[in-house]
């Protein structure tokens, strides 16, 4: 009979929190064996199933990129081909090619109480074949959305429209946009990326929403980076920069929470410089909530606004009243012509990727899970998930959960422990939802995601600054909250 193969860590996910936590393995659990399960064929997550027109980051790269590797590329604000690039370098200087076992999907994933590990049923992605594997820790890093699809309403009347509809997570390479009008459904984050870098090619580009975002120009690039970088070595210039954009986004943060209507003015008040003469602000660029209830937009060089300028680009404020063969009606009366129709309608949130969880026979529902330090659960024992930050770059807190991961690792080994599981009491842990976020693809699945508490450990701050002392320094031995046996 063949023996199960069994591997001390496993990660699932090989993009950037993946390629962050192998990293940290390597270095600092050396004697542990690890691997990499990836469902695509390629690394990058985010950045390789993301195919649309001027797909690029929303966060500066000096905090979005590893702390571990300098990001050198003039851009600040950079494109995915850019990104990728980055990736494939960590991963080659890591040697970590070997380590990922690409096409293959966990769907099952049960924990063994008496053999103290964790027993996975992989797919073949190809095949559809199955394989039994085992690990002793299970690090989740396959994001916080569903790849196999975005969030897509039923649009009235949709079937009517003869055109082409496309949702940007699933970008068609032969699309052809040339001279042609599009309409852009949504005003996040990628509909603010699409309609600049539409507006080069199309005829005209209308963003359709119902309620404005906070949209930001900055440049893309950082001059002090820059500068650093030609005088000072890589590595530090690197940390200055990262350290100085943390406590920038930080201040800017607590200022938007502070004084939140001091925040609205300043992000307003400068939009009649970018916008066309006689362009209704109030209608289509003065949100209906405070900043940092939502992300903001970022809109590097000013591209969004410099096409809406130039007649390439408009904004309709307005609700869909119905599809039709050549484009759209709204509620208002107004029609948008349009031979392609994109729905920027947002993602489509799960948790655990899709994975069926179970531990001594009994079903996990994330959403009956209490979060632990931003990266374990109740209930659920020797398992962590990278998750980022909302107000800060992603990259940020993904790299303390592997720093992390690696400390309880070692303690576990030194004090002869096989299992580590958070344990709360839930009579004196009153519970919040995971994610104090108002975005509709947040609001949309929050009760389906687990949930955080009303104090420390179980809840989640959002504020790298005080993570780096609790979970870096912070005691892992926390026989209050966590059971080691």
């Amino acid at each position: 009979m063949s023996t199960m193969q069994h591997t001390d860590v496993l990660i699932i996910g090989a993009g950037i929190s993946g390629i962050t936590s192998a990293h940290h393995l390597q270095k600092n659990c050396p004697e542990k064996s690890f691997e990499i399960i990836e469902a695509r064929n390629d690394i990058g997550g985010t950045w390789d199933l993301f195919r649309y027109p001027g797909i690029r980051s929303d966060s500066d790269m000096y905090t979005l990129g590893f702390s571990f590797r300098p990001w050198k590329d003039p851009k600040a604000i950079a494109d995915a081909p850019s990104i990728m690039k980055y990736l494939r370098g960590a991963v080659d200087e890591d040697q970590l090619q070997r380590k990922i076992n690409f096409g293959k999907k966990v769907i099952d994933a049960r924990w063994s109480t008496p053999e103290s590990r964790w027993n996975l049923t992989i797919e073949d992605q190809a095949t559809g074949e199955t394989e039994q594997r085992s690990c002793s820790f299970l690090h989740m890093c396959s994001g916080y959305y569903n790849y196999d699809q975005g969030h897509q309403p039923a649009f009235p009347n949709q079937e009517a429209f003869k055109g082409t509809v496309v949702h940007p997570q699933f970008w068609p390479e032969d699309l052809d946009y040339d001279g042609k009008k599009v309409v852009v459904i949504g005003s996040g984050a990628t509909a603010v990326t699409l309609v600049p870098a539409m507006a080069e090619k199309a005829e005209k580009v209308t963003m359709l929403q119902r309620s404005p975002t906070y949209i930001v120009a900055r440049p893309a690039e950082d001059g002090l980076a820059n500068f650093l970088r030609r005088v000072l070595p890589a590595r530090w210039a690197y940390g200055v920069t990262r350290w100085r954009n943390v406590l920038l986004g930080r201040l800017f943060f607590w200022y938007c929470r502070r004084w939140p209507h001091r925040a609205r003015k300043m992000l307003l008040q400068g939009l009649h410089d970018e916008v066309p003469a006689g362009f209704d602000i109030d209608k289509h660029l003065t949100p209906h909530y405070n900043p940092w209830d939502q992300r903001l937009c970022l809109a590097p060089e000013g591209d969004f606004f410099a096409a809406l300028r130039n007649g390439t680009a408009d904004i309709a404020t307005d609700h869909i009243q119905t599809f039709t063969e050549n484009g759209i009606t709204l509620k208002s009366g107004e029609t948008l012509d349009a031979d392609i129709i994109v729905s920027a309608t947002g993602l489509d949130l799960n948790f655990f990727g899709n994975m069926n969880l179970k531990v001594d026979n009994e079903d996990i529902v994330p959403g009956d899970l209490l979060n632990y330090k931003g990266m374990m659960f109740s209930g659920l024992p020797n398992l962590a998930s990278s998750f980022g930050y909302t107000n800060a770059s992603w990259t940020l807190r993904c790299d303390l959960t592997s720093a992390y991961v690696c400390r309880l690792i070692k303690h576990m080994d030194s004090k002869g422990y096989k299992k580590a599981v958070p344990t709360v009491d839930r009579s004196k842990v009153q519970t919040d939802p995971l994610l104090d976020f108002s975005s509709g693809y947040v609001v949309r699945k929050s009760e389906e995601l687990p949930k955080q508490g009303s104090e420390a450990p179980w809840r989640m701050y959002q504020n790298y600054i005080l993570d780096v002392f609790s979970i870096n320094f912070g005691n892992v031995d926390d026989s209050a909250n966590i059971t080691f046996s």
